[in-house]
């Protein structure tokens, strides 16, 4: 009887977990293929998978959220922003953190362009 209960207040949950996530793959995807043409500076609003998929970044965002990559449903939330996977994180992705990590991430993006300019 408890099984059913739990099951008709999870199945919409996770419904909607699933709705939400096919459309960040579809938005990811477009999120990513901009920041990489304009050169966008890194932050929490990029897809997680474009922030894994630089080096640089990914060793701030595993500072801040060490294991992310390693997390059981990675795979289900990793096209999805930072921003967009907090409401659904129970409380384990705050403000705060996502603050931090921005500030972090804009620091990388700083040091990124100041290394490009003397390059050139």
């Amino acid at each position: 009887m408890k099984f059913t209960t739990i099951a008709r207040v999870a199945a919409p949950a996770l419904l909607l977990a699933t709705a939400v996530s096919a459309q960040a793959d579809h938005h990811g995807e477009k999120a990513a293929e901009a920041a990489t043409e304009v050169g966008a500076k890194f932050s929490t609003n990029l897809p997680i998978e474009a922030l894994m998929a630089d080096v640089s970044a990914a060793v701030v965002v595993e500072k801040h959220m060490p294991g992310i990559s390693q997390h059981p449903a990675y795979g289900q939330f990793k096209a999805m922003s930072f921003r967009q996977v907090q409401p659904f994180s129970q409380g384990m992705v705050t403000d705060e953190m996502l603050a931090k990590l921005d500030a972090d991430l804009a620091l990388l993006s700083t040091e990124e362009a100041a290394t490009d300019a003397a390059a050139e």
